[in-house]
């Protein structure tokens, strides 16, 4: 089965925010795009799943400093947030 990654607009602005504050971060996203279609639990992700009024969600790291939510259904991972741990907790 092939998943897709979903975005919206909100998701791509903050994205763009970040990428233009660090250009490396365009790079990181793409090698995440690549891991997360194969497998969304890739260790390297550190794919988590939250708790809380968030517990529909997952979180994985882009970075050390940098992290992405998104929801997960049968065949499409669709990105929520991006930015630092209390950006997008």
């Amino acid at each position: 089965m092939m998943m897709t990654i979903k975005t919206d607009n909100p998701f791509i602005k903050k994205a763009n925010k970040h990428f233009k504050k660090d250009p490396a971060l365009k790079k990181a996203y793409f090698e995440f795009s690549t891991k997360i279609l194969k497998n969304p639990f890739d260790p390297s992700l550190k794919t988590h799943k939250l708790s809380g009024n968030l517990k529909d969600r997952y979180a994985c790291s882009l970075t050390e400093k940098v992290r992405i939510t998104f929801e997960l259904s049968d065949d499409t991972i669709c990105l929520l947030n991006i930015g630092s741990h209390d950006e997008v907790y």
